[in-house]
């Protein structure tokens, strides 16, 4: 059996989907009767190459990270370019894989369901997809730190290249955390609001007594005499701020 692999992360051959789908592959091609090739969808040039593999592939299977609770860029471009084989007879079995930093499986729900409509309109058999969250500091990780997941995607290879699907025990403990309880959550918004403001300085910046007054705390009456002085001030500007002056309370 023959798997096409189309790695869909921007990062190309520097991803973490070329990492995880390396060891995907060395269980896959355990077998010595199986083989594999990879195309990597970062290669903008290759769209026209990258459609002509589909249509020959054997198995497809399309790994990429998530990017906003949706795909890459790339990744959208390419299912595009696959539009003329909706419905075509015998298109390729397609399964999917979806990775990200995030260690919570809800934020890939939405895009596991998308996909599964994807494979509908293809017409192509659903293999499934693989949800794993926390895999973006990989790179830097220890062996030590990495040997679970290594080998948990090593035997996810193996699986699929026996049963032509995923693994549903190893499936479902990579979306054991479907999400953080509120106290989680809770604690994950305090750590951010901290570390936001360590990195852009304070978040509610304070005025020093004696420094000049903010244009935005200005009185909105002595904003609007600034703007009626100002003859090149938008018309819609001047306008907005008469009305909110009107508005108030004995205006």
């Amino acid at each position: 059996m023959r798997l096409t692999v189309f790695n869909g992360s921007p990062r190309g051959k520097g991803s973490n989907s070329k990492i995880l789908m390396e060891q995907f592959v060395t269980g896959f091609q355990e077998n010595n009767e199986n083989s594999h090739e990879i195309a990597y969808l970062s290669r903008t040039g290759d769209q026209e190459k990258f459609v002509e593999i589909f249509r020959n592939a054997e198995m497809v299977l399309l790994i990429f990270p998530l990017y906003t609770d949706a795909m890459p860029g790339i990744v959208k471009h390419f299912i595009e370019s696959l539009a003329p084989f909706c419905g075509r007879p015998n298109n390729p079995p397609i399964g999917f894989i979806i990775h990200s930093g995030f260690p919570e499986a809800i934020h890939c729900r939405a895009l596991e369901k998308y996909l599964e409509k994807l494979a509908r309109r293809l017409d192509s058999p659903y293999l499934g997809t693989v949800i794993k969250g926390g895999t973006e500091g990989i790179q830097i990780q220890s062996a030590g730190m990495t040997r679970k997941l290594f080998t948990a995607f090593y035997q996810l290879g193996r699986y699929f290249a026996q049963n032509q699907q995923f693994d549903p025990n190893i499936v479902q403990k990579f979306t054991k955390r479907e999400r953080f309880p509120l106290i989680g959550r809770m604690i994950f918004t305090i750590v951010n609001f901290i570390t936001y403001r360590e990195a852009t300085g304070d978040a509610f910046p304070r005025r020093s007594v004696g420094t000049r007054r903010s244009p935005v705390a200005e009185p909105v009456e002595a904003r609007w005499l600034s703007l009626e002085s100002r003859s090149h001030a938008p018309a819609w500007e001047r306008e907005e701020v008469r009305w909110r002056s009107l508005s108030k309370p004995g205006g």
